[in-house]
């Protein structure tokens, strides 16, 4: 774009030039035939008004070099740089909003891939929860069968002590109830008499 606008304002003053050139040549060329009246004292160069058409000629003839130095050389390198500089950030910008757009997929990606650690680890903490509480239940139940069976033993090991306790203190008894006996009333009962008289205080106490 810059390089064509420069080259539409090249054709146009190209037409001005061309057609003020001629005449400013004619009047130059006029001018300089023209020689300075005798007696009068020379004017500032600048200023003097039969200088005027030469300065006009040699201003049109710089300003035309000027201008096609600008034309050819100056602005179609400025229009290239400016080219080249819009193309630049247009590519930039593309680059960017792919960037950006590819950043937000991974964070989107990154917070899936969060969510679906954080129920995984919820699952698996929930899962050891309920082995631990089984496990538990488990070593619970096995400690209350085994303290059962060892309550049963002991229960069965006592009863059967008690039991041999008590015939052993019936036959002391029954012995000691005869030998009372006998030297109270100097007669010997039986042995089944003294059994019986044992079983009867045993059976009241």
């Amino acid at each position: 774009m810059p390089v064509r606008s420069s080259r539409l304002v090249r054709h146009g003053w190209a037409g001005l030039v061309a057609s003020v050139l001629p005449a400013t040549l004619l009047a130059g060329a006029a001018a300089a035939a023209t020689p300075p009246l005798s007696g009068e004292k020379a004017a500032f160069p600048p200023f003097d008004v039969a200088t005027f058409s030469g300065q006009l000629f040699w201003l049109a003839i710089t300003f035309g070099a000027l201008y096609w130095l600008m034309s050819t050389i100056a602005l179609p390198r400025v229009g290239a740089i400016l080219e080249e500089r819009a193309d630049t950030i247009s590519r930039d910008l593309d680059n960017a909003a792919k960037m950006q757009a590819k950043a937000e997929e991974t964070a989107q990606a990154y917070e899936t891939a969060l969510t679906e650690a954080r129920k995984n680890a919820q699952a698996i903490a929930q899962a050891s929860r309920d082995a631990g509480a089984k496990a538990s239940d488990e070593r619970r139940h096995a400690v209350g069968a085994e303290l059962s069976a060892k309550l049963a033993t002991a229960e069965a090991t006592i009863a059967t002590t008690k039991t041999s306790a008590m015939t052993n203190v019936r036959s002391l008894g029954s012995e000691v109830a005869i030998v009372i006996v006998t030297k109270l009333t100097g007669q010997a009962p039986s042995a089944t008499e003294a059994s019986e008289a044992v079983d009867q205080v045993l059976a009241r106490g």
